[in-house]
């Protein structure tokens, strides 16, 4: 509350009880003089005699002051206060009113500062003008100011009265309305229990189509592998030692049925593992990987079909990405995926592999480029759509199935990496795949995550991945206090916005638990103004990887 440029008005000294009604009558007077509306001229003068009847005593002096923006009366003493204590000060109940009934009340040792804020920046009246009218005001008697308070109550019920028949007349208005609004609700609640009822047959309908698909899934995959595993088991049986001599051509007949079948073979399992994506059911198994020697093996394994059509393979690995903490089969098969895609679309040229680590979002990146035939700007969006094969392509070795890319993708967010690809048609493709980088073991063991929103779990999931061993999920508070109950995770990831029980009591509930209180907490939550104490906080909007475990790991600092 600035007072460094306020314009005295008029100082009142209050040696009697007499002069507790004089400075009622002039603070009145005063806020009539600046411009203030008749109710606030009223709370004005009130403030006043409640501050001077508590702070009266031989010597006080009370001066009004008016600044740009306020109306200021300063109450202080020459003398020591009956209430020294500032302390005492506050808890006084004639104060406490006065506080309610001004804008601003400031304590201190010297005694009271009251403010009312201006409705304009300057008052309507000069300075000067108002100080001589408030110098004009006679000494009034208590049996006068009881007479003036009489008649500003019978104005203030006058007031109460009208605005009353006012209230009346609009609450008939909102009556009417509000039977309408009820009316229209309940024909509109008749048309969502309907809406609801529809939804839930369908619901049910698509239930039974998913487990028709799971039964259907499960039953190819018994099916099918296990004939071809005997197909596959009697083609090494054949060419095997032990086996019947064979002619040449014999020879070579039955190893391309034994690699038909073989294809034929990851062609199923890569089909299976499409309907466990979709389900959420990939659950990746990191282990310590040797970059370098896969690429090494995928290239050996594609030179045969690379020389016979004239593509030379190339690979280079950057000795900081030539380990990798991820799940060896599932990087086999993306690699896999995008190297034979690169290969049976080149007809000339090269197919390289590069990898390399960008420091800057920590993140091992891996480039599958190749100087093939290319994919036209309009099918970019689509290729990686299931079972979308781009036209004209068909023609070039041989026809896929329309599944490479799509469960490329799908792998790659199982691993918690993105997959991205562009190309220019008749120049070639590139094919960019980022994965979290970790050369060695999960730094944690288990984290939380403790929200109603579906998404963003699944997003938490893929930047954990890697840095946590088990990521459990939690779609309100009452289920995380539960996991929790049966075994405390390294860390809590809180929304404070859930269902039944929100993040807010969720807190409170871990506080008591003299075992969950050790938990470290991230709030991570659409307003992270509203996260209690002080705790990491995020924003869910546009959070980043990087973002979600520095955090984790000053949260888990701040209880060590």
């Amino acid at each position: 509350m600035a007072t460094a440029e306020a314009a005295e008005l008029i100082r009142v000294r209050l040696d009697a009880d007499q002069d507790v009604f004089v400075l009622r009558r002039l603070g009145r007077a005063a806020a009539e003089l600046v411009g203030l509306e008749p109710q606030d001229q009223i709370r004005v003068a009130t403030a006043l005699s409640e501050a001077g009847r508590e702070l009266f005593g031989t010597g006080s002096t009370a001066t009004l002051s008016i600044s740009d923006h306020h109306l200021l009366i300063l109450l202080e003493h020459s003398q020591e206060p009956k209430h020294a204590d500032r302390s005492k000060l506050q808890n006084l109940e004639g104060l406490k009113l006065a506080g309610r009934l001004v804008d601003e009340i400031t304590l201190n040792d010297g005694g009271v500062t009251l403010a009312k804020r201006l409705q304009t920046r300057r008052p309507p009246a000069p300075v000067a003008e108002i100080r001589a009218k408030l110098a004009d005001l006679s000494p009034v008697s208590a049996m006068d100011e009881l007479r003036e308070q009489n008649r500003e109550l019978a104005e203030t019920l006058e007031d109460v009265l009208r605005l009353n028949a006012e209230l009346q007349e609009t609450n008939t208005g909102v009556m009417a309305m509000y039977n309408q609004l009820s009316e229209e609700l309940e024909e509109t609640n008749r048309g969502v229990v309907a809406l609801y009822a529809e939804l839930d047959e369908k619901s049910s309908q698509l239930r039974e189509a998913n487990e028709a698909r799971n039964r259907f899934w499960a039953t190819v995959s018994h099916e099918l592998r296990t004939p071809l595993n005997s197909v596959i088991g009697l083609v090494r049986l054949l060419t095997g030692p032990g086996g019947d001599p064979m002619t040449e051509e014999q020879d070579h007949q039955v190893r391309l049925i034994g690699s038909s079948t073989e294809t034929l073979l990851e062609l199923v399992s890569e089909l299976l593992d499409m309907a466990k994506a979709e389900s959420g059911r990939l659950d990746p198994q990191p282990s310590s990987v040797d970059l370098a020697r896969m690429a090494e093996q995928l290239h050996v394994m594609l030179r045969p079909t690379s020389a016979s059509v004239g593509v030379e393979l190339r690979h280079e690995v950057a000795p900081e990405v030539a380990e990798l903490f991820v799940d060896e089969v599932m990087l086999l098969r993306i690699l896999r995926n995008l190297l034979s895609n690169a290969v049976k679309f080149t007809v000339r040229g090269e197919v390289r592999l590069d990898a390399h680590l960008d420091t800057a979002k920590d993140e091992a990146v891996i480039v599958v480029s190749d100087t093939g035939i290319g994919i036209p700007a309009e099918h970019l969006t689509r290729v990686f759509e299931d079972f979308y094969q781009v036209p004209g392509s068909l023609q070039v070795r041989s026809r896929g199935t329309g599944l490479g890319l799509p469960y490329a993708r799908r792998l790659t967010e199982a691993l918690g990496g993105t997959l991205e690809l562009a190309s220019t048609e008749g120049e070639g493709t590139t094919v960019t795949l980022r994965l979290p980088h970790y050369s060695g073991p999960p730094e944690l063991q288990r984290v939380m995550i403790a929200d109603d929103d579906e998404v963003f779990r699944a997003a938490a999931r893929r930047m954990l991945h890697g840095f946590a061993a088990h990521v459990d999920e939690a779609a309100d508070g009452a289920a995380a206090l539960d996991l929790m109950t049966a075994g405390p995770p390294d860390v809590i990831l809180v929304d404070l916005l859930m269902p039944r029980v929100d993040g807010h009591v969720l807190l409170q509930r871990m506080a008591e638990d003299d075992r969950l209180q050790r938990i470290p907490v991230v709030v991570v939550t659409i307003a992270p103004q509203r996260a209690p104490g002080d705790m990491v906080v995020l924003d869910k909007h546009g959070l980043r990887r990087e973002e979600l475990l520095q955090a984790i790991r000053s949260a888990r600092e701040g209880r060590v």
